[in-house]
């Protein structure tokens, strides 16, 4: 076998980047390896209030996994230019387990899984509350051609969460720590002429120096975005290696300007190259408006960047939610022999500002933000989704009128953000710093945002700030995304670690604004704490979430600001109910709307799906839509409200006679894993009228080739007495799943259920390999289960702590919040309030063991403890109405209920006695 040519040279960057043996970018005169890396150019402030220039798109040509099938003896791919990029996908082998060993070429997998990318570890998962912790391993072959002996080769992967070390036959490449963001190794000295064995292991399980170390949704291992070979000249653009701008667009009010980009260009021969890089700025009808040509001098086995702008573009077509167009930069590299590597990266004209007294403009114009909140996981795939279904749900964000998505609470994959570019939403990306409603360590459920551990915090820091750098690098280009989030609810951790929470945070504004200069840096979830170490202040922008939209201190606080999350009380399962669910902002609407406070730039509703969580289905189901991706009767209301589209007439019951299926693409242009089609069954009458009954249902592939995530078919079952919750269910009369498939050819997919009459849908597939009858081998069945064993609920006192709080009223002076940890502060009711009450809400449903209030003073207070699992319905847990006692601190234990998630205080002795006030209520549980 015929070793590829090449040296592999590293250099660890002065960021601890948790990642080795990638390729990356440093500036001039240095050499850099790994993912988490700085972009180059001059620091600055991307402040709130000032104007911002940037363009902005998707990955770049070749440097993201898409394009054509790649599978074992069958590779194609994808050509920009002398780049290659193949799609790696297909044809994995997937045990779960740690397997010494399993790195080397020659080790026996045929008995492990045939799975293909994007995949899950849980997989199937129907949102259960816990899910798999510990090691999986995928194990690939790979044709190297003797083409590529005068080449580079990188394997690129968008996301493997979250411990990853890959290795090339035998030999470890390069480890990555992160599960959200991408990364690139170079592997070209592995590779040989031929067969070679790609390999990686990979732990979800709980670090106390990754980001994040807690959260309130499922931390499903698996390499679950896409993954691809990458090959370019030794002298080419490195991954993510361009940041494209538009430095004079604000000053010239949209009418004319340049574009700056700023191209790192690698050299890995030899030898010092004289090269030429030209980019071309070309429109979406495919003119090119604009060329710059850069004569360069790379040295050897060095990263230079070359800083280009273009002459002045008259009148370019903006961007705007509205008209989202988009140009592409792109930019050709070519030596004294000619051209060696194409690289293109799509951006958009367009310039904002955030102000603290004006909320946010777009294109000089005042624009009012109503977004939604977004997780990742759909039904039975878990986060393991395509990259259509990912442009899916931008579009249904789309289509119910919202014009921003907040990235709760992680980095997106590139086709997140692209469906953004394209479709026409504002983007808030957001970093994986936060905690879990709590202020331990060792499980996602339980561990504060940042680590009590001495030991853990100079890593962890490393970590935040790395994971901060590659989100970066990856999405600047992007003209959708207009800030970067540094956090959510950090404020979720540990006493004695506030002011290295806050440090860190400082930490990552800096980085911010150093990587960006053309965007801020804001502050998500930042409603905690009120005093003087809040957090809310330390960056451009506060996102406010919860009751954080209504407590005195939030209110026009001097820093630009948005309501971050609202509604998250309104957990239902499909339908639900024809309404807004303004929870929070129930208090400040006008004409039924929130109201449009001249120093808020808008609201963003908690959340646009259901999604997994280890909290169960008081968060599961806080969603617009559900996992399915099915809408509830909440997304109808805010078409209506937002986009002027009237509600559909509900289905009413009837008597069931059939069955229609429906598919959101018959054609699938690809089989790379990149794509699918989302299925929806419903169920009929004899007159073809959809009914809300609910009966049995199952999909089956008939013929073709294909696959749900339960295997060649999946079965839908009611809701019963012996299961009410079923979890793959049919409700309201209606199902969906998702179908995919990694080979070409006519799928026949059919409904049926006992009898009622079926249905059938036809896909067509294309791309390679071909499906052969009898020959392709059968989807594997993988039948469902409820998980047990994970993330184990662990009993904690502090789980009132830093939650939403609200109050019959609240005197001058004094605020909601008795739930700060802080006796020295004090919620107090107005004077003439004569039903004086104070509330918490614990967001997700708790089992309730302690209840303990605090008082200003000693004195004869005489109050009651009630709870509710819905805040509609409430039981007495506490009485103390007639008692004697005058101690500050009183405490009960006991059985006061499972699923209950709201407490409320009553004072009922305020006459004669002292006035209703709180210090700190304390709830234990788990």
């Amino acid at each position: 076998m015929t070793r590829l040519t090449g040296v592999f040279a590293v250099l660890l960057l002065a960021l601890a980047c948790r990642s080795q043996g990638g390729e990356s970018a440093a500036s001039q005169g240095g050499d850099a390896g790994g993912s988490g890396t700085h972009s180059t150019g001059s620091s600055g402030s991307g402040g709130a209030g000032g104007a911002s220039g940037v363009g902005g798109g998707g990955a770049s040509a070749g440097t993201s996994a898409g394009g054509a099938t790649a599978g074992t003896g069958g590779d194609s791919n994808t050509a920009s230019g002398p780049r290659q990029t193949i799609n790696l996908n297909q044809s994995w082998k997937f045990l779960l387990g740690d397997y010494p060993g399993a790195e080397q070429p020659r080790y026996e997998d045929s008995a492990w899984n045939d799975v293909g990318l994007p995949h899950s570890f849980s997989l199937p998962y129907f949102l259960w509350t816990d899910f798999y912790q510990g090691y999986g391993w995928y194990r690939r072959h790979v044709m190297a051609s003797a083409a590529w002996s005068d080449k580079r080769v990188f394997i690129e992967f968008q996301g493997a969460f979250q411990d990853a070390q890959v290795y090339v036959n035998g030999t470890q490449v390069g480890s990555h720590q992160g599960g959200y963001t991408g990364f690139s190794f170079d592997i070209t000295d592995k590779l040989n002429t031929g067969d070679n064995v790609i390999a990686v292991r990979l732990s979800n399980a709980w670090n106390a120096r990754i980001a994040p170390r807690a959260g309130d949704h499922e931390f499903t291992g698996g390499i679950y975005r896409d993954v691809a070979l990458v090959v370019t000249d030794p002298l080419h653009v490195p991954w993510y290696g361009t940041f494209v701008t538009t430095p004079t667009l604000a000053s010239n009010a949209g009418a004319s300007s340049s574009v700056n980009i700023k191209t790192e260009v690698r050299n890995d021969r030899v030898a010092a190259v004289d090269c030429t890089v030209r980019t071309d700025i070309v429109s979406s009808s495919g003119s090119t408006v604009a060329t710059i040509s850069t004569q360069q001098s790379v040295p050897s086995k060095m990263t230079v960047t070359v800083d280009q702008t273009t002459p002045v573009i008259e009148n370019p077509a903006l961007w705007h939610p509205d008209h989202p167009t988009m140009y592409t930069a792109v930019t050709t590299i070519s030596d004294e022999h000619g051209q060696v590597d194409t690289f293109t990266t799509p951006f958009g004209f367009r310039w904002f500002s955030w102000s603290a007294s004006n909320g946010f403009s777009l294109n000089g114009s005042h624009y009012y933000i109503r977004g939604v909140d977004v997780h990742q996981d759909h039904a039975g795939w878990a986060d393991a989704v395509a990259d259509s279904a990912l442009a899916r749900d931008v579009q249904m964000v789309k289509d119910a009128g919202f014009n921003f998505i907040r990235g709760s609470h992680y980095p997106k994959a590139p086709a997140f953000a692209e469906a953004c570019d394209k479709l026409g939403i504002l983007f808030w990306s957001e970093n994986c710093f936060w905690g879990a409603a709590s202020t331990g360590e060792g499980s996602f459920s339980a561990a504060g945002s940042y680590p009590n551990n001495i030991a853990d915090q100079a890593p962890f820091e490393s970590n935040v700030l790395a994971t901060l750098t590659d989100m970066i690098r990856i999405h600047r280009n992007h003209p959708s995304i207009v800030v970067w989030s540094m956090s959510n609810e950090p404020f979720f951790t540990g006493g004695g670690t506030i002011n290295g929470m806050r440090g860190l945070l400082t930490k990552e504004v800096n980085l911010s604004h150093e990587l960006d200069p053309t965007r801020p840096a804001a502050i998500g979830g930042a409603q905690r704490p009120s005093d003087d170490t809040r957090i809310d202040l330390l960056g451009d922008i506060a996102g406010y979430n919860g009751d954080g939209a209504t407590l005195s201190p939030f209110q026009n606080p001097g820093v630009a600001n948005l309501v971050s999350e609202y509604g998250s009380s309104n957990a239902t399962p499909r339908p639900g109910s024809y309404d807004p669910g303004w929870g929070d902002l129930s208090s400040q609407l006008t004409n039924g709307q929130p109201t449009e406070f001249p120093w808020r730039s808008g609201q963003v509703r908690w959340c646009m799906f259901d999604y997994g969580t280890h909290f169960g289905p008081s968060l599961a189901t806080t969603g617009i839509v559900d996992n399915f991706r099915i809408p509830k009767r909440a997304w109808y209301w805010y078409r209506n409200a937002y986009a002027q589209v009237a509600p559909p007439a509900w289905p009413s019951s009837g008597t069931p006679a059939g069955l229609r299926l429906t598919t959101s693409s018959a054609t699938l242009s690809a089989v790379d894993g990149t794509q699918d089609a989302q299925l929806v069954v419903t169920v009929l009458d004899a007159n073809g009228n959809p009914i809300n009954n609910n009966v049995p249902v199952t999909l089956t592939v008939s013929s073709g080739p294909g696959e749900f995530p339960t295997g060649p078919s999946i079965k839908f079952t009611p809701p019963s007495k012996d299961d009410p919750r079923s979890d793959i269910a049919i409700q309201d009369g209606q199902a969906g799943i998702e179908f995919r498939t990694y080979y070409s050819g006519t799928s026949v997919i059919t409904a049926s259920s006992p009898g009622l009459k079926s249905a059938t849908v036809t896909i067509v597939s294309q791309g390679s390999p071909a499906f052969a009858p009898g020959v392709t081998p059968a989807p594997p069945i993988r039948p469902y289960s409820r998980y047990m064993g994970g993330d184990n609920a662990m009993s904690s006192l502090t789980l009132a702590l830093n939650h939403p709080t609200s109050a019959s009223s609240t005197g001058t002076g004094t605020s909601a919040l008795a739930n700060d940890g802080n006796t020295n502060t004090a919620w107090t009711a107005a004077a003439d309030d004569s039903s004086p009450w104070w509330q918490l809400s614990l967001e997700v449903a708790r089992s309730i063991n302690t209840l303990e209030v605090t008082f200003p003073t000693a004195a004869n207070y005489k109050y009651t403890i009630d709870v509710s699992s819905d805040g509609k319905t409430w039981t007495t847990v506490v009485d103390q109405s007639q008692t004697a006692s005058t101690a500050r601190t009183q405490r009960a234990t006991g059985n006061f209920g499972r699923n209950i998630q709201y407490v409320r205080v009553n004072f009922v002795g305020a006459q004669g006695g002292p006035l209703a006030a709180l210090s700190e209520l304390v709830v234990g549980g788990t």
